[in-house]
């Protein structure tokens, strides 16, 4: 009888080690559920910017770098999208100068290209170019907007882009190549980003397609103090200005590099996150206003000496490249904070 009951209640020992595996499972499961949770609730905080701020210096220089390794043009503020730096249609990295394939070319192979000098007229629709021993030439950017889109490519990555016609592309195959034909110029015709993490940026867990710009190279954002090149600059023969790094941000307050450690940054109405530090390359040798490359290699070869990091490789850091969080403007003399 008793063994009877035994084997209706299901106590035997195979029952047991049955409830005993459920039970662990279910432990485990809740154990990994727990942990899901965790991780999206970690992740969702560190999205969210911090409540409090601390004040580090001001804003001193913006810039808008309409073609991609061109001239900039300096303003005394900008409108701060999910696209990048812009007042009206003058918009960072929007425009670049291709191949007849639709690859790309940047400063890197052809240095000349920052003798390239864009302006823009009074209501950001029209952009005019110059450069030494060439008559001005305009391209109406607004009519872009009604061409049909064709495709070209940026570090490997197809983009939606806009061809500019046989007459630019003529001024700039003779400025650069001293041919008739060889460059098109091509506009990005989009409001928002289209590209994916490039593959080698992958390793910066911050950075998200959102950031990836127009046709940057990496995001749509890139700040550095004034105290960072002059310490670079009291290591090296000649000094170079910080329109050499190419930034859209120029900070004064903060000591050298100290943008390296910042996590999150507030300037007027825009918040923005610290996503990746700017590593740099041979286009930081060339001198903007010349277009001519340091023969001492600087001042790339300076900052290979101290300014290398971790998992990086061979390119050393100056500056650090962000990802907007914020929406706003941004004006010169602005107050710049980080968060707490």
């Amino acid at each position: 009888m008793i063994s009877k009951l035994v084997d209706e209640t299901g106590s035997g020992s195979g029952s047991t080690t049955r409830n005993a595996l459920l039970l662990a499972a279910g432990i485990g499961a809740a154990t990994l559920a727990g942990y899901g949770v965790y991780k999206l609730a970690s992740r969702y905080l560190e999205n969210l910017p911090p409540k409090q701020w601390r004040r580090v210096g001001e804003v001193t220089d913006l810039h808008v770098y309409p073609i991609k390794s061109c001239g900039s043009i300096r303003v005394t503020e900008i409108n701060c999208s999910n696209l990048g730096p812009q007042l009206g249609l003058l918009r960072d990295r929007i425009f670049m100068v291709v191949q007849t394939d639709g690859t790309f070319i940047t400063g890197r192979s052809h240095p000349t290209l920052v003798m390239v000098q864009p302006r823009f007229d009074d209501k950001y629709e029209t952009m005019t170019l110059s450069a030494p021993g060439m008559m001005d030439i305009s391209v109406d950017v607004k009519r872009q907007l009604t061409v049909e889109p064709i495709k070209a490519s940026v570090w490997g990555q197809t983009v939606t882009a806009v061809d500019c016609g046989e007459e630019v592309a003529r001024w700039l195959s003779r400025f650069l190549l001293s041919e008739d034909f060889g460059l098109r110029l091509v506009f990005y015709p989009l409001d928002y980003p289209t590209r994916d993490v490039r593959e080698k940026n992958r390793i910066h867990l911050k950075l998200t397609p959102r950031d990836s710009g127009a046709l940057h190279d990496a995001t749509s954002y890139m700040l550095i103090s004034e105290a960072s090149v002059t310490d670079v600059n009291s290591r090296i023969e000649r000094p170079v200005t910080a329109l050499q790094y190419r930034p859209n941000i120029v900070v004064k307050g903060p000591g050298a590099f100290e943008e390296d450690d910042w996590k999150w940054i507030k300037i007027g109405e825009t918040i923005y996150k610290n996503i990746k530090p700017c590593t740099r390359c041979i286009f930081t040798n060339v001198d903007p206003e010349t277009g001519i490359p340091s023969s001492q290699g600087e001042p790339l070869k300076t900052l290979k000496s101290y300014r290398k990091k971790p998992g990086l490789g061979d390119s050393p850091v100056a500056g650090m490249q962000m990802g907007i969080r914020k929406v706003g403007t941004i004006r010169l003399g602005e107050t710049v904070y980080v968060g707490c």
